[in-house]
């Protein structure tokens, strides 16, 4: 997701963490995931800090976590209607149900029936710090239809290494990669838009540890990567990529695209490869193989077109799905079948 709090959704320009761009608004360039969209925002990293990390060492029912989207700068938060439902099952790489949205907050069950009824037949619940990551887990012990994926978003990591505990989340975000329905570490990664150069030594160190916990524990690796290309994929040669690594809402152009698919890595493309002014990322889109695409929504941020700065849900992806089909002049349910099989390849069954 981009980064926990409003949703910056461009790249060059994002708005404010707390008041994401109203629904017209163009962005300035192709437009990465929201930093508000993975993990809570306790501080801005590499600033000083107003408050302890998000989500204690110690936690509280996992079950009871809920966060609220703000609902300023933005002229319509009601939910879009329901797309036509697709004709195979789908699911959504990334999504942060944990976090209310719209006129009237959807628990759960609610998000996961939408998304049943138009195709959408499961999720990977993404966190971002201790709490968001623990109701990830609970949410994936709870529901059939959802997988979890658990860590210390980059944004998360300075603040928690100034109070002294990093190590000590990632301890946790360790522990609960062993539980059978967690099946990624993410989202993890660089995000070198809203970390500032103090920050950057912690956010790196937790990049490298979240790396080593994903082998560790043979599952599969989500990454934000905000203006940080070049030494997310440094890293990632450097130190080993685990076996199964997707760049969650993808933000790059075609040439690194054809580096991340020489590699062996998934793009998993959002709503924000709908923006006019992404262009870039329908460039990517064109020169990636069939068997590298996965589909997200980074809900509740990223909304498609022509919903932008609406509240986005599990239940539109048919609206992504059907545009990335366009784009590489594909039957909708011919890709959606392929981005099915590709997502069971990194995530394996939901059956279990």
């Amino acid at each position: 997701m981009p980064g926990a709090s409003a949703a910056p959704e461009p790249a060059a320009a994002p708005e404010p963490a707390a008041a994401p761009e109203p629904a017209a608004a163009p962005e300035p360039t192709a437009a990465p995931e929201p930093v508000e969209g993975s993990a809570p925002r306790a501080a801005a990293a590499g600033s000083t800090p107003v408050e302890r990390p998000r989500g204690t060492i110690d936690g509280t029912d996992p079950s009871q976590y809920v966060r609220e989207r703000s609902v300023d700068g933005r002229r319509d938060v009601s939910y879009p209607p329901a797309p036509e439902p697709l004709g195979i099952p789908v699911y959504d790489n990334h999504t942060h149900l944990e976090i209310e949205d719209g006129e009237t907050g959807l628990s759960l069950d609610e998000q996961l029936e939408r998304a049943l009824a138009v195709g959408v037949h499961g999720v990977v619940q993404a966190g971002g710090d201790i709490d968001s990551s623990r109701w990830s887990a609970w949410a994936a012990r709870s529901h059939p239809r959802v997988l979890a994926a658990v860590a210390i978003h980059p944004n998360e990591a300075p603040v928690y290494e100034r109070a002294g505990e990093l190590d000590a989340a990632i301890a946790v975000i360790d522990d609960l990669a062993a539980e059978p329905r967690v099946r990624a570490i993410g989202e993890t990664g660089l995000d070198f838009f809203r970390t500032e150069a103090d920050g950057i030594p912690a956010q790196m160190r937790s990049f490298e540890a979240h790396i080593a916990l994903a082998k560790k524990h043979g599952i599969a690796m989500q990454i934000h990567d905000r203006d940080a290309h070049d030494a997310v994929l440094e890293t990632l040669e450097r130190v080993g990529a685990p076996e199964k690594t997707v760049f969650h809402c993808f933000s790059g152009d075609a040439d690194m695209a054809r580096i991340a698919a020489d590699r062996g890595y998934y793009l998993s493309f959002a709503g924000n490869v709908t923006f006019k002014n992404a262009q870039n990322l329908r460039d990517a889109l064109a020169v990636t193989p069939l068997e590298r695409i996965l589909v997200e929504t980074d809900a509740p941020f990223l909304t498609p077109a022509p919903y932008r700065g609406r509240p986005n849900a599990p239940y539109l992806i048919p609206v992504t799905l059907r545009f990335l089909a366009a784009e590489r002049g594909m039957d909708a349910d011919e890709l959606g079948a392929q981005v099915a099989e590709n997502t069971l390849r990194v995530y394996g069954t939901f059956d279990d």
